[in-house]
């Protein structure tokens, strides 16, 4: 199993949608666990890495930095 290189500050889009709709993630920190916030509403999950890369559906692309 290969381990996608994210960084904190990456956004991420998982296939089911947040309860409060949204389905983009703010990655907050990577390790054995991924810590996440919901791009709509803010809350913060913690999620084992083998589920966030199962529930990953793609990488979205940065802003570009001014």
């Amino acid at each position: 199993m290969t381990h996608l290189p994210w960084q904190p500050g990456d956004m991420a889009r998982l296939k089911k949608p947040h309860a409060c709709g949204a389905t983009d993630w703010l990655v907050l920190r990577m390790g054995m666990d991924v810590y996440l916030q919901c791009s709509g509403c803010g809350r913060e999950l913690k999620l084992k890495r083998h589920d966030f890369e199962k529930r990953l559906q793609k990488r979205l692309p940065q802003p570009p930095q001014n």
